[in-house]
């Protein structure tokens, strides 16, 4: 076991250290929860603390503080469940149910042969099993998480594309005026194409769960939980609202006298970092890099639709 951590001490703190972080952020949302989410708090730390005193044994580590950089995301993670109640605690449990399968998973694709390997499909059955059955049903209970993921998303890609056409719109009228009257166009246009695209997509989706559905009921088959699905027209509306509301971040500073893109860029892009922390934890996705790839991708908008502005002013005579 000695060789192991000799071998990768990084990835014995990270292990020890998250499974710490875990524990110490169930006990603290157990302070700020209701009676139901209290019960699968306490399942969830008897689990936490297993898996730590495991981690612990097999590294011949014992540590028991968290660092700086963990205690600031518990500190911000529990003011945010302080705030917005219930439904922030079961989108934390879920978030961290993902995260940790997904990293379980990828350290034992590396050491899958070794030790290490082994002892880690303990803990993934722990998190497929136990973990995921108990978050699962409170939070099917609770909340929809895909409504919440058709938020920040539609957020999202507001923020990026009408970023990009005010960006464009300047580089071909530079006139103020011009730019708003055009992104507010185009800002409408795309909420109503997303909002129609979500229908059309959910739609077709429900019929073919109706269909699956009147088939295994027909051959006497279990469906249960089958029939419950998003409905495709609220669904529409929160991914055509979300998307209007992104758009409006890049379009009010042209509103309230913005002469360039440059407002819009910084205000748009520190928009972009929040929805992104959100979406990566949400989605247990590492959250540097979806920050950058929101950022890259950003960049890439702006400066191309802007070069496509000023090539459209400077070749077809585009001007105000």
């Amino acid at each position: 076991m000695a060789t192991t951590l000799q071998h990768d001490p990084t990835l014995a703190q990270t292990l020890i250290l998250d499974e710490l972080f875990d524990l110490s952020l169930y006990k603290a949302l157990r302070e700020v929860s209701d009676e139901d989410s209290r019960k699968v708090l306490d399942e969830l730390i008897v689990v936490e603390a297993q898996h730590l005193a495991f981690w612990q044994k097999f590294f011949e580590t014992k540590l028991d503080r968290l660092n700086p950089g963990r205690r600031l995301k518990l500190q911000f993670m529990v003011l945010i469940c302080r705030l917005f109640g219930t439904t922030a605690v079961h989108l934390v449990l879920e978030a961290i149910e993902v995260y940790g399968v997904r990293k379980y998973l990828s350290v034992w694709q590396v050491y899958r042969d070794g030790p290490l390997g082994e002892a880690l499909k303990g803990i993934l059955m722990d998190e497929f099993k136990h973990e995921d059955d108990l978050v699962t049903q409170l939070t099917e209970r609770k909340i929809n998480p895909e409504k919440i993921r058709h938020i920040f998303l539609g957020l999202n890609d507001g923020l990026v594309e009408i970023l990009g056409a005010v960006s464009g719109f300047f580089g071909a009228f530079g006139d103020a005026a011009t730019v708003l009257i055009a992104a507010s166009t185009t800002a409408v246009a795309g909420s109503l194409s997303m909002a129609a695209g979500a229908y059309v997509a959910l739609s077709s989706e429900q019929e073919v769960q109706q269909t699956v559905v009147a088939k295994k009921r027909f051959l006497g088959e279990a469906h249960a939980g089958m029939e419950m699905m998003e409905q495709p027209l609220g669904s529409a509306l929160v991914v055509g609202v979300a998307y209007f509301a992104g758009a409006l971040v890049p379009v009010l500073p042209v509103l309230f006298g913005a002469k360039d893109a440059l407002v819009s860029l910084v205000t748009a892009g520190s928009m972009i970092i929040v929805v992104s922390l959100l979406l990566a934890f949400l989605s247990g996705m590492k959250i540097q890099r979806r920050i950058t790839m929101n950022l890259v991708i950003i960049a890439a908008a702006v400066g191309i639709t802007y070069m496509i502005g000023l090539l459209a002013k400077s070749i077809w005579g585009v001007s105000v």
